[in-house]
């Protein structure tokens, strides 16, 4: 058959699909939204460059609980906390499925803990919070591992000697040397070219996501796999990550101690074996690489992104930069590193970068959930197989929820007194039992770094504040934020 009418014959079957939903429509109460045209369905109301805008529209339209078609695949919205606690917290159970994202099911052969549901995703699950808490994550050990990688992430900042530098690949390095501690039992050198060039494939990857590009590949797999693209060359560098993944494994093997373990390899290679002959098992070696792959994809780029956008916040409002410094000198001055223990003790500090995250709103879609079975919400029925969007942005900028929320504002997590106050609206990390694995590593290196580099360095850029552009430079999957040339002068 030629490609014309492979086509043809595709089309075809979408025009069917659509009608079979439109069928569902009728049969099942699902909560209401726009109308949808066949093959497309709502895609020509999407904002390009920032969707999630376009679905706070539809709510206002629709209310917080909205049916989409993103091409023929039905998607239902959730939007605002409410709607959002509800279902992710409230009624956790029906909403633990996750989505079949294509790029992501491409990437780990539709395996490992991020994409996983039902058996797999319970075990790989608990075994992975448990085997990462044992080697320290969220504890004290895994704090003196964040403050040894401060100490490098400063000697290499201080090699640029106050003069204007790009900080995107250099954060990138330190905080995923975190996650290679937990994974791989070892930290990498900044010069490591084999690290660099990994790293470079992870920031290609999430920007790929972020792209139209990435939108369409998730919406129209079978169509963009047969379309020449930037697709097929970052597939091609996931390979490598894999392939690196893969000699990192067979080196833990050749080298296993059982009365030893050195990290979550190790640990995951022995419940392989003790689980070898039990047939409901998911400890296989096809869940530990893309596991794996999960944890150094998710505990690298996000975080260093996120501090790199507190860093431009900084730039941007000199202020807050100096009352954080002023807030650091008094409680822990300049010759020891800051821990976890200071954090109730730096409130303005602890509010800014909280309000970092909330204003950077780093994944707006949160990752997509999925119905396993017809579920009731809110009156509706959203039936299985129905692809679900909790929109965290509409969270983080609800009006209802913050004084200001399209404006960055520390008050936000202050009382009258100064003193730290939380709010459950604050979901960057997500909720429920999907909620991100690594958000108690996240949390400790967001901390420990940026007072660590505001305790050595105040920063600034050569064009000045107000050069400082806060709008994300790609908005879809993750809001990543843009490159400056920085200046961190020694204080």
């Amino acid at each position: 058959m030629d490609f014309s009418a492979t086509v043809i014959l595709a089309g075809l079957i979408l025009i069917l699909l659509w009608l079979f939903s439109v069928k569902n429509r009728q049969k099942y109460c699902l909560p209401p939204g726009p109308i949808a045209l066949p093959l497309i369905g709502n895609l020509l109301q999407l904002h390009k460059n920032e969707p999630f805008k376009s679905f706070l529209k539809f709510s206002e339209t629709y209310g917080p609980v909205i049916t989409l078609y993103l091409g023929w695949h039905r998607t239902v919205v959730l939007v605002g906390y409410d709607a959002v606690k509800e279902a992710l917290v409230d009624q956790a159970d029906d909403f633990t499925g996750r989505g079949p994202l294509p790029f992501l099911i491409k990437a780990t052969k539709g395996f490992g803990l991020g994409i996983s549901n039902g058996e797999r995703w319970r075990q790989l699950r608990r075994f992975t919070l448990t085997t990462l808490r044992d080697f320290g994550m969220g504890r004290k050990g895994m704090e003196e591992w964040i403050q040894e990688e401060s100490q490098h992430l400063r000697a290499s900042i201080n090699t640029y000697k106050a003069t204007s530098f790009d900080l995107t690949l250099l954060l990138s390095r330190t905080v995923s040397n975190v996650i290679c501690c937990l994974v791989f039992g070892q930290r990498f050198s900044y010069e490591d070219k084999q690290f660099l060039r990994l790293l470079n494939i992870i920031a290609e990857m999430l920007r790929f996501n972020s792209s139209p590009q990435g939108m369409m590949y998730n919406i129209f797999p079978w169509l963009m796999e047969r379309l020449p693209g930037h697709q097929h060359t970052v597939f091609a560098q996931i390979k490598e990550v894999r392939q690196f993944i893969k000699m990192k494994i067979q080196e833990h093997k050749e080298t296993l101690d059982p009365s030893s373990l050195r990290d979550y390899i190790d640990c995951f290679l022995i419940r392989i074996n003790q689980e070898k002959d039990i047939s409901t098992t998911e400890f296989l070696y096809d869940n530990l690489v893309s596991t794996v792959m999960n944890l150094f994809l998710g505990g690298t780029e996000t975080t260093s992104s996120t501090i790199r956008y507190a860093l431009s916040v900084l730039i941007k409002h000199p202020n807050i930069q100096e009352k954080m410094q002023q807030e650091i000198d008094t409680v822990i001055g300049q010759d020891r590193c800051p821990s976890m223990e200071d954090r109730k003790s730096l409130p303005f500090t602890n509010a800014v970068i909280h309000e970092v995250q909330r204003f950077l709103d780093i994944v707006p879609f949160s990752l997509p959930h999925y119905a396993l079975q017809d579920i009731s919400f809110r009156g509706y029925t959203i039936p299985k197989g129905t692809v679900i969007v909790p929109l965290l942005h509409s969270v983080l900028k609800e009006e209802k929820q913050w004084a200001t929320p399209w404006s960055f504002n520390p008050e936000h997590f202050l009382d009258q007194n100064g003193n730290f106050k939380k709010n459950p609206a604050f979901l960057p990390f997500s909720a429920g039992k999907r909620a991100c694995a690594g958000e108690s590593l996240a949390r400790m290196e967001l901390f420990i770094f940026l007072v660590s580099l505001l305790q050595h360095f105040t920063f600034s850029c050569t064009e000045g504040p107000d050069s400082i552009n806060l709008i994300p430079e790609y908005s879809s999957f993750a809001n990543l934020p843009r490159r400056y040339q920085i200046i961190a002068t020694q204080r």
